[in-house]
């Protein structure tokens, strides 16, 4: 899927879980967002695909995403997120996220809850509003140009790890493989180290992630991200089903008025503007 417009999709910051997440991510830590462990994989888009379709590979899934941060003062911040996940075998995708510790709800208490629908059948994403019932209705870039994004970022991106490795202020081992939660991954660690003096800090400092990668579902099942600036986010998938998901997951609700461009777009059509696509046909 095309970074860009995953970041597009947001109303109200909803895809940027937490800012110590984009912060650890961040150019002078190691690369950017997103990277190599970042904010897509809390809508469990993590894994690296960039506008690759993902067929016969059906599952669905509760992710969870847990960030802890102490402050100098000793107050301790507790982020929390579900995701559900779906994926049908053709290679369309649902992610609802709940969380109430962002955007204008983050000091309410009332979660929010938001969900993207990418259909590349119908070469469609949509992001629903669940307060307004409003589907916002993006079309798909071609998937050789988000094919060329992706592997410019991630040729962009091996290339400085490459030299961050050389350099002695990265180091990336593998952990082996585990079976996590029924499905076997395998594990990374990489370990980034800011010198003395970088960003004004007096001592080295140094940033842990770590990621347990399914090849089977392609699909990042755990991963930790520890970051003495920013605190410690835990990602896990659990309640991991290999079975083709409801069509209807995959369809904007009849009750729903579709709106043609992002959240913060300027085409936007009435109730009836345009008729919501018919649930996909099960596999």
């Amino acid at each position: 899927m095309n970074r860009k417009l995953l970041m597009s999709l947001a109303i109200g910051g909803a895809l940027v879980i937490s800012a110590s997440v984009t912060k650890a991510q961040g150019p002078h830590h190691g690369g950017p967002p997103g990277g190599p462990f970042g904010p897509m994989e809390l809508l469990g888009f993590e894994g690296g695909h960039d506008g690759k379709v993902v067929k016969g590979a059906p599952f669905s899934a509760t992710a969870t995403s847990d960030t802890t941060h102490m402050l100098s003062d000793g107050t301790v911040i507790h982020r929390t997120a579900q995701i559900n996940l779906s994926r049908d075998s053709q290679g369309r995708s649902r992610h609802e996220l709940t969380t109430s510790s962002l955007g204008p709800l983050a000091n309410s208490g009332a979660p929010k809850t938001m969900v993207m629908i990418s259909d590349p059948v119908a070469g469609v994403h949509y992001m629903l509003n669940t307060g307004e019932k409003v589907a916002h209705k993006m079309s798909m870039p071609a998937n050789n140009g988000a094919a060329n994004e992706g592997n410019t970022f991630h040729q962009k991106m091996a290339a400085e790890m490459a030299a961050e490795e050389a350099s002695g202020l990265l180091k990336k081992e593998s952990l082996g493989t585990q079976v996590i939660n029924g499905v076997s991954a395998e594990g990374t660690r990489i370990t980034k180290t800011i010198p003395a003096g970088k960003i004004g800090n007096d001592r080295a400092m140094q940033i842990v992630s770590e990621r347990w990668y399914s090849a089977d579902l392609q699909i990042v099942v755990k991963s930790t991200h520890s970051d003495p600036q920013t605190g410690t986010t835990a990602y896990q998938v659990s309640n991991i089903q290999k079975t083709e998901p409801a069509a209807s997951l995959f369809a904007v609700p009849s009750d729903y008025t579709v709106q043609t461009g992002g959240p913060r777009g300027h085409h936007h059509g009435g109730p009836g503007a345009e008729a919501p696509p018919a649930p996909p046909a099960s596999e």
